[in-house]
């Protein structure tokens, strides 16, 4: 495991710049938020976690591959000089993400390992605190509190157990969702954002291709039907969605978020995923939230209000600029 310390850039937070941000943020959680209903029929229905993954992952960094092919073309070195960042993204941002949520998962309730998966957004408030020795200011402190109360209002984790592993698997998770805004954060014009999806996207193939071939993972595709707006499709439909538009869409857009509106902001934007997913399980599963989720939602968006209109300070834009230790996964 080794540690490299990553500059965040100054995030360009006013003017049409901010607002173009945050609506492709906003646009990349809701094409991420998608995944979870069109992947859940097919793990119903036999498919195993490695074969979803390693099709979700080869399918989205073919489709972005040219933008990697074309960066290296046109700058030489450009391997040299950005390929350990690009393999730190798929090593942390694409597989660390997958495997260390959906190994969370097998252990404790999925809301539980959701949960812990999502505090991302504090996690790097109170790295940039640590580094900076700068406490964030008060409306980011409450931003953060009303975000992550609303977001144990929309998992709903009564009940759940405790599992000391299985914790330790999703806080792995967070730190590698963190690890996914810090490092996006670098991108720009000598690092393209699509450059850095589609390099982090090879990467994680590949290391879902190590793990299926070596026995860690299963790999299982058997051909079913699966059923979505109470119709009977193909399996591999969904499948298509889920790499094709979802996962490439969300890395492409979230790339190219981050370094508009800071990584901060962008991570707190991404708790919106969870209440996108909720909708798309609601129309496609038929899976009704409660009304506490809907509440749950609203302190979601409260928390992201208060977080953003701290955006525009300019001692908090000098706290984002501080090098912020970026670990990727073993």
């Amino acid at each position: 495991m080794t540690t490299s310390s990553v500059a965040l850039p100054r995030p360009t937070h006013r003017g049409s710049g901010a607002v173009t941000g945050l609506a492709i943020a906003v646009a990349s959680a809701l094409a991420f938020s998608s995944s979870g209903p069109f992947v859940k029929p097919l793990l119903d229905g036999g498919w195993s976690l490695g074969a979803v993954l390693v099709v979700r992952m080869g399918l989205a960094s073919l489709l972005l591959s040219p933008a990697l092919v074309r960066a290296i073309r046109r700058q030489p070195g450009f391997l040299r000089r950005h390929g350990l960042l690009i393999v730190a993204f798929g090593l942390t941002a694409v597989a660390g993400c997958q495997v260390f949520y959906f190994a969370a998962m097998q252990r404790m309730p999925v809301a539980v390992a959701l949960l812990i998966q999502y505090i991302a957004p504090v996690l790097l408030v109170v790295a940039v605190w640590a580094r900076t020795r700068r406490a964030p200011s008060k409306l980011v402190m409450v931003g953060s509190i009303v975000a992550m109360a609303g977001l144990v209002l929309v998992v709903d984790i009564s009940g759940a157990r405790f599992d000391l592993l299985g914790t330790l698997f999703a806080l792995c998770a967070a730190v590698c969702a963190a690890a996914y805004f810090v490092i996006a954060g670098r991108a720009g014009d000598d690092l393209p954002p699509l450059a850095l999806a589609a390099g982090g996207l090879v990467t994680g193939t590949l290391v879902m291709g190590v793990l299926i071939v070596s026995g860690l993972l299963p790999f299982a595709a058997p051909a079913i039907t699966v059923s979505m707006l109470g119709v009977e499709v193909p399996g591999i439909l969904p499948l298509l969605w889920v790499g094709g538009v979802a996962t490439t869409l969300g890395y492409a857009l979230g790339v190219i978020a981050v370094p508009l509106i800071g990584s901060r902001v962008a991570s707190f934007v991404g708790l919106s995923e969870v209440l996108f997913a909720l909708g798309f399980a609601w129309l496609l599963l038929g899976e009704t939230p409660a009304p506490v989720q809907f509440v749950g939602g609203a302190l979601v968006l409260a928390g992201v209000v208060l977080v953003r209109l701290d955006a525009d300070d300019p001692v908090e834009q000098s706290t984002e600029t501080a090098s912020v230790p970026v670990v990727p996964a073993p």
